[in-house]
């Protein structure tokens, strides 16, 4: 099959059956090669994993033992990062080697969950098995040790991996097929759920979110030029100029030409910064198609914030006058986008207090209409 529908959405092929196990073979090779003298335990993360562990073991014919864990995700993409457990760690793991297996890593959102699960156990060593690696996304700290194949930022089903719960039983893999370019500038106040609603809106829409803050970190972390440029006015107390930060973004923009459009977080913050977006992606033929602001009261969010402060313990999050203060800049900075993006009939305002799901049902909603 070439392609296929899954509820709403249209997928192609990306890899055959015989290139998923030829994947699967190579991972369960390299970790013979290290652990065929042992008995390590094994750790499928469910529910993605179940068919990559089940061909994994058939691979590997040395002495070894099989568990599982099972984390909430819906949990594990909340603004606070808590995870819930839903299935725990094995009880005989004290003084094993016990080696994870993912059935795709990208950002390591929840890889640093199971990692801190470990964390409290008296293990000999773990290590860090995956099938499919995103490499491009992952932002973790900790060294994936064994991967099967890396693959671009694409939004992928099958042999375990679904599309709302749908695909997990192809033997294939699939990419969401979509030409349509959706490009997205998203606001919020701090607290409104802008990461988490990003997070969704990616995977649902094969969208690149770009927070510019991510990406000034990656590149003065990694001392790129950019990442260089942009330190130099920083360690002076300057503000980085626009145009060193649409550079930034272009690169990012340019790593990533698989994907069906961009989340734009944390820029444009000036009327003349949206403008330099504008002319930046036209020649890339491309536009904004939206302006979502994720409206809530400021009550509600500073109890959301204060609440976060007591797990993140950032200092920020912990003082109530500092919040109203980051309200009050975030006021004064977007009233004028506002008026920007109105002028050009892209701007749309989400209620963004209720449950996850229904926050992220109404932004679809917006951009279904586009």
């Amino acid at each position: 099959m070439g392609l296929i529908k899954l509820q709403d959405k249209t997928f192609k092929l990306f890899l055959s059956e015989a290139q998923i196990l030829a994947a699967v073979k190579s991972v369960a090779d390299k970790i013979s090669a290290d652990y065929k003298d042992q008995n390590p335990i094994f750790v499928g993360v469910l529910n993605g994993s179940f068919m990559f562990v089940s061909d994994f073991l058939k691979a590997y014919d040395f002495p070894c033992e099989v568990s599982f864990v099972k984390l909430s995700s819906y949990q594990g993409l909340t603004s606070t990062g808590i995870v819930e457990t839903l299935l725990d760690l094995p009880e005989n793991i004290e003084g094993r080697s016990v080696i994870i297996l993912e059935d795709i890593i990208d950002t390591g959102r929840t890889l640093k969950e199971i990692i801190h699960l470990f964390s409290r156990t008296n293990v000999k060593e773990f290590k860090i098995a995956t099938l499919f690696y995103k490499s491009s996304v992952y932002r973790g700290e900790y060294p994936i040790d064994y991967f099967g194949l890396d693959i671009p930022d694409k939004f992928i089903v099958g042999y375990g991996l679904d599309y709302n719960e749908q695909g997990r039983n192809l033997k294939e893999v699939y990419q969401l097929n979509q030409t349509t370019m959706i490009n997205l500038v998203l606001f919020g106040k701090p607290g409104a759920g802008k990461g988490t609603q990003a997070e969704f809106l990616k995977e649902k829409y094969n969208l690149k979110h770009i927070s510019t803050g991510d990406v000034f970190r990656f590149n003065i972390k990694n001392g790129t030029e950019l990442g260089t440029l942009a330190k130099s006015y920083i360690d002076k107390g300057e503000l980085v100029p626009d145009e060193v930060t649409i550079n930034m973004l272009q690169a990012e923009v340019e790593k990533n030409p698989e994907v069906a459009g961009f989340i734009f977080d944390g820029f444009p913050r000036t009327t003349a910064q949206a403008e330099a977006l504008d002319a930046f992606l036209e020649s890339k033929d491309m536009v904004i198609n939206a302006t979502v602001a994720l409206e809530a009261n400021d009550e509600v969010l500073i109890q959301r914030l204060l609440e976060r402060g007591k797990v993140s313990g950032r200092s920020d999050d912990q003082d109530e006058n500092k919040i109203r203060n980051r309200f009050e800049e975030y006021n004064l900075k977007t009233a004028p986008l506002k008026e920007f993006y109105e002028e050009q009939n892209k701007f749309y305002s989400v209620n963004g207090i209720g449950s996850i799901t229904e926050i992220t049902e109404r932004l679809a909603g917006v951009i279904d209409s586009l």
